[in-house]
């Protein structure tokens, strides 16, 4: 296997960081913060529909670029790195493999091509967020009537609910856990929530008796884990890319802090204490990131039980590396580093956040030990 980027990966890349480093600077993350919008939708309509990022992997007979997990890891990594105001993870990285692991031949030519020019904007409603397999819970249920379905239940934390057009909602129909499309206007009843990283929205949703039409249904034969197991492990893994593109947006804050700040008449960056731990840090990213861009360029639907390993591993180094590099931030910048008005702030509350979406470090470690060593793991 090599891991060295296409000319067109490479450009992808570089033009995407080079737009975010304008777009999503400092300063404007922290407008939007300020706004409590949670999200730019200026930024979210230049990627979506100028840009075409989640056209990447959709498949051209649905109007996208078929394009692969590499591609996406690589936007995701650059939207961590500028802790990116966007929806990007739920559309492209959630949604659209998800509908394109178990949805209907009629409901995929309905849904993509809106998603591959940015008309759609997807949250998905998991019922068990914090886990590993999210459809280990539900907490919807939905019941046939004259004319469609009906959706009755509540989901407690929706990532970037706020801002969709459409909510993808499993639910346990006759005892048959399936898939609802949900749109905004439909008359769902959303509840925003206060969250610690103000960069990324969540919201709460609940269907009171919600009246739906026949389409809106999209799953072909019931919605089970297995089905959706490389969706959901190719989710997992952009997620990393997103905690390790945050850590290298964090180091590259904390090396520009320590080469400027002097003490004793010297630039800390100096200091052999100061060198060890940025280095050790870089070692890090750079081990993580091999690990993700490794699992990205064999990613294989046949083979979805070793990506799940491998996207476990991703996500629990990447949830680890990404809060030592936002705490050794803090540190290095000593007493502002915990402040409003330096960058290590936004960076620490993106790593507490992430950490607890689709399971903490220790869950995935479990998971790992007992696929490999089973019983003798306990």
């Amino acid at each position: 296997m090599t891991l060295v980027l296409t000319d067109d990966q490479r450009m992808i890349r570089d033009e995407a960081a080079r737009l975010l480093s304008e777009r999503s600077s400092s300063e404007a993350v922290r407008k939007i913060v300020d706004s409590g919008a949670g999200t730019d939708a200026k930024l979210w309509s230049a990627l979506s529909r100028e840009l075409g990022w989640c056209s990447m992997a959709i498949p051209e007979e649905f109007g996208g670029l078929g394009l692969g997990a590499t591609e996406l890891v690589l936007l995701q990594e650059i939207c961590g790195q500028w802790l990116a105001c966007v929806p990007f993870w739920s559309t492209a990285c959630v949604a659209t493999p998800l509908l394109l692991a178990a949805a209907s031949e009629e409901a995929k030519q309905r849904l993509l091509p809106a998603i591959a020019v940015g008309d759609l904007t997807i949250a998905v409603a998991w019922g068990a967020l914090g886990e590993i397999n999210p459809l280990a819970v539900c907490t919807v249920n939905a019941a046939k009537v004259d004319g469609g379905y009906s959706l009755h239940g509540h989901v407690s934390q929706v990532v970037d609910l706020p801002f969709a057009d459409l909510v993808l909602v499993p639910a346990l129909l006759d005892g048959v856990l399936s898939l609802f499309a949900v749109r905004r206007d439909a008359g769902l009843h959303i509840e925003p929530l206060t969250s610690m990283d103000a960069t990324r929205p969540i919201g709460a949703a609940r269907f009171d008796a919600l009246e739906l039409p026949p389409e809106s249904r999209i799953d072909g034969d019931g919605l089970t884990s297995d089905a959706v197991e490389a969706a959901l492990a190719l989710a997992q893994l952009c997620f990393a890319a997103e905690q390790a593109g945050a850590a290298r947006g964090v180091m590259d804050v904390t090396l520009a802090y320590v080469a400027e700040r002097v003490q004793f008449g010297r630039a800390i960056a100096s200091f052999q204490a100061i060198k060890h731990r940025c280095a050790r840090l870089e070692v890090d990213i750079a081990e993580v990131r091999a690990l993700i861009y490794g699992a990205a360029a064999n990613f294989s639907a046949d083979d979805a039980g070793e990506l799940r390993l491998e996207a476990s591993g991703a996500r629990a180094l990447a949830s680890e590396l990404l809060f030592r590099a936002a705490e050794e931030a803090i540190q290095l910048h000593g007493g502002v580093g915990f402040t409003w008005e330096y960058d290590p702030q936004l960076y620490f509350k993106r790593a507490q956040a992430t950490t607890a979406i689709l399971a903490q470090p220790e869950g995935h470690f479990c998971m790992i030990a007992d696929a490999l060593l089973g019983e003798a793991s306990a």
